[in-house]
C-alpha cells in the first residue's frame, strides 16, 4: 500500500462540510463588520459645531483655556489624550485637564467644581430652558461616561506636570 492511496481518506477526515465552511465564513464577515463599526466609532471626528459649542461649554462651566501658543504648552498638550477629561491630584488639590489640540489648540483647565458643573449642564433635561441640543448632549454624554484618565497614567508626567502646575 503506498502512501498515496492513504491519504485522501486521512484528509477527509478533516475537511470541514460545505455547510460548516459557510457558518466560518459566516461568523468571519460578522466579526469584520463589528470590528469595522467600532473602529470607525473609534476614529469619529468631532465636527466643529460641536468643539464650538464644547469650548463653549467647558468655559461656561469654569474651565480656563490655557492656549498651547509655546513648544512647552504644546508638548503638555500632546501628552494628554485629546478630546478627553484627566484628572490631576498634586496632594489635596484636584484638577481636570482636557486636551483640544484641533479647535482651539489648547487644554482647558479646571477644578472639581467646573467639571461638575459641566456635568450638571449636561444632565438637565430638555426643554428646562437649557441651550444644550439632543445631537450635543449625546457627544458629550459618551464623553463624560468614561471616567476621567488619572494623570499619573500617562507617559511623561514628570516634565508635564511640572509645566501644567505653573498655570493652575
Amino acid at each position: 500500500m503506498t502512501l498515496y492511496a492513504t491519504e485522501p481518506d486521512a484528509f477527509r477526515r478533516f475537511r470541514p462540510s460545505r455547510e460548516e465552511s459557510l457558518k466560518a465564513i459566516a461568523v468571519l464577515l460578522g466579526l469584520t463588520a463589528l470590528l469595522s463599526a467600532s473602529l470607525v466609532g473609534a476614529l469619529e471626528v468631532l465636527s466643529k459645531p460641536f468643539l464650538d459649542k464644547n469650548t463653549f461649554f467647558l468655559s461656561s462651566a469654569g474651565f480656563r483655556i490655557q492656549l498651547a501658543n509655546d513648544p512647552a504648552m504644546k508638548k503638555a498638550m500632546l501628552a494628554l489624550p485629546p478630546h478627553r477629561f484627566v484628572v490631576h491630584r498634586i496632594a489635596n488639590d484636584v484638577r481636570y485637564l482636557y486636551a483640544e489640540p484641533q479647535h482651539c489648540v489648547c487644554i482647558f483647565i479646571g477644578n472639581q467644581g467646573a467639571y461638575q458643573s459641566y456635568r450638571d449642564m449636561l444632565s438637565q433635561p430638555p426643554g428646562s430652558g437649557d441651550t444644550v441640543d439632543a445631537d450635543y448632549r449625546k457627544r458629550a454624554i459618551a464623553l463624560l461616561e468614561v471616567n476621567p484618565q488619572d494623570f499619573n497614567e500617562l507617559p511623561d508626567t514628570t516634565a508635564v506636570g511640572e509645566i501644567l502646575q505653573l498655570h493652575y
